[in-house]
């Protein structure tokens, strides 16, 4: 498992997932998931109207179209993005998900 991220499980089931973004200027990137689908999301730093407008529209919506929408999208000449992280961050997730399902 990769240092940038922490996952647990609250009272409910739901996973709770932190992820410490690379390269981007969000700091933290908090999620809680359960049964595939995000129930709320928060971006620590970076461009707070941005990453709060990305939080509310991924509410309700499966991880994997999540990731697949955000995966790869650049910010300016850094490589990477807030998204991008998002997609990065779902992705180690879902292949940690499916190590401990196998």
């Amino acid at each position: 498992m990769s240092e940038d991220i922490t996952v647990k499980i609250d009272e409910n089931g739901a996973d709770v997932i932190q992820y410490a973004p690379q390269g981007v200027c969000s700091k933290v990137i908090n999620l809680k998931i359960k049964d595939g689908i995000i129930l709320d999301a928060e971006f620590i730093g970076g461009c707070p109207g941005n990453l709060y407008g990305i939080s509310k529209i991924i509410i309700g919506m499966n991880i994997n179209d999540v990731c697949g929408k955000f995966k790869g999208t650049p910010c300016g000449s850094r490589g990477t993005s807030c998204p991008d992280q998002l997609s990065k961050c779902l992705s180690e997730y879902i292949t940690m998900k499916q190590a401990v399902n196998a």
